[in-house]
This record gives C-alpha cells, structure tokens and sequence, in this order.
C-alpha cells in the first residue's frame, strides 16, 4: 500500500458547523413544525438541483420559500452564520506540518467560494472541490475520481473523512481510505492509525 499523501475533508459537519437552534428558533418565530424548511430544502430533487449547479441557491432559497409559503423564513434560513472549527482547523495544520496535502469535497453551492473566504479557509486547504462547479455530488464516484485526477493521486494515496457514512461509499468504491467523522479527537486517532500523524 502506497502512504497516504493528502487528507480530503467534508466541510459542513466537519470542518463548518451550524448551530442547530438557529432553524428552531427560526421556525419557531414563523409558526412553522420542527424540521419543515429543512424537508424541503434537502429533498432530493432540490438539493441536487442546486448541489450540482443547475440552479443557484438564490434560486433554491426562493424556490424553499416559495413550497413554504413563507419566503421570510427561508430568507432567514438561507442567510444562517456558520464558523469554521477551530480544532479541525488546528489538525488541518498539523497534517500540512507533516507534508500531507489537505483539500476540501462539498456537496455545495455557487456562494461556496465566497463562504470559504469569508472563513479564511484558503491558506489550510490546497483546494476547495464543490460539486456546484465539477458537477457531481458525494458520493458519486466521478466527484471523488475528478479530485483525484486533479490532485494526481492514487485512490489509496487519499484519506477521506465526512460526518454522512453514506458519503463515504463512492470514496471506498474507489479504494479511498475513510473515516466517519463523529468528532475531531477520533479523526486524529483514524489518522496515526492509517500512520498520517505520529
């Protein structure tokens, strides 16, 4: 087996989090039920509208407000703040430290660039892969093939790690080592495991 020469992170989840209580109190101040804007945010024909770059978010955000009857509470939704994490960034550097190469695969949107500077992402990561951009989404294998092509690895040279297992599938078909991410101290001990840190 070849060492592993880059780690490839999910971003929401992972390396950004959003604060849960944000959309309670959001659908709370709008008489909405618990989980309503999120069912048809991320119903599948939606999402992979705009994941894939067909339409942008301003149009989903309008196209959620519109199946809601509310176009206040999904302009509330939409425009949510989110923070970077720091100890995921603190590894992110420590691997950088050990000559891995770190990236980034989203499922996102076309604002993604705009979000990754708003966090100052770009001196931690080589690159920001959105499938807004290359097309395909997690966890088709042609997302995670196109990062490899372009970063010029070998399938077992990338570890990948994201809060969804299901994401993880398409990186595993390929022969990607993964992780499912349920907090940063076990991603570090997945990584000295898969001998990336000491």
């Amino acid at each position: 087996m070849p060492p592993i020469r880059a780690v490839l992170f999910d971003l929401d989840g992972v390396v950004r989090h959003f604060d849960p209580e944000n959309v309670t109190a959001i659908e709370r101040s709008h008489d909405l039920g618990p989980g309503a804007i999120e069912a048809i945010a991320f119903a599948p024909q939606l999402l992979d509208q705009v994941t894939t770059g067909a339409i942008s978010r301003r149009e989903w955000v309008q196209r959620i407000g519109g199946a809601l009857g509310n176009a206040q509470a999904a302009e509330a939704w939409g425009t949510q703040p989110f923070q970077a994490d720091e100890q995921v960034i603190d590894l992110v550097d420590d691997l950088r430290t050990f000559g891995i190469r770190t990236a980034i695969l989203t499922n996102g949107t076309d604002t993604i660039p705009a979000e990754i500077a708003s966090m100052n992402l770009a001196p931690h990561f080589e690159a920001v892969f959105n499938s807004a951009e290359i097309g395909w989404t997690k966890p088709d294998v042609r997302a995670f093939q196109y990062v490899l092509d372009t970063m010029q690895l070998a399938p077992a040279e990338v570890f990948f790690t994201d809060d969804s297992a299901s994401k993880l599938v398409g990186a595993r078909a390929l022969g990607m080592p993964t992780h499912h991410f349920t907090g940063v101290e076990s991603l570090r001990d997945a990584l000295r495991q898969a001998g990336v840190l000491r």
